[in-house]
């Protein structure tokens, strides 16, 4: 049986979530090789620690030899800001990690079809049925 991979991404709004906590989610549209697709979500910290994963598993790729031979694509930086400005910070970081997205599933396969990018991607239980504010 063939492995299904992640063909294409594409992030396509945020949403505000008040539990646990407040923040906030990007709405990714995540499609398949076997051409299905499904809409996760995933927050900022979450592609911080897929990103810190990666690094380290890639060090090569990550150009921590050599900073020319870097080919894993750069996340936005954390950002502190007044909590009236949250929204405003995950709209615009909205374009950045869209691209961040299509960039990290166009890399060579062993590592968009790494186990990390491959669980990060996947569709998980809170995905099917997130919560209704």
């Amino acid at each position: 049986m063939q492995l299904r991979t992640v063909s294409d991404v594409k992030v396509v709004d945020v949403e505000k979530r008040r539990h646990p906590s407040k923040h906030y989610v990007y709405l990714i549209n995540v499609t398949y090789s076997d051409t299905t697709s499904h809409v996760i979500y995933r927050r900022y910290s979450k592609f911080f620690d897929l990103q810190m994963q990666i690094l380290d598993k890639f060090p090569i790729e990550g150009g921590q030899k050599d900073p020319k031979k870097r080919i894993i694509p750069f996340l936005p930086g954390k950002i502190l800001f007044r909590r009236s400005h949250v929204r405003d910070v995950a709209m615009k970081r909205l374009r950045f990690i869209d691209d961040y997205c299509r960039a990290l599933v166009r890399l060579p396969p062993q590592i968009s079809q790494s186990e990390e990018v491959l669980r990060f991607f996947e569709t998980k239980p809170e995905d099917l049925n997130p919560p209704v504010e």
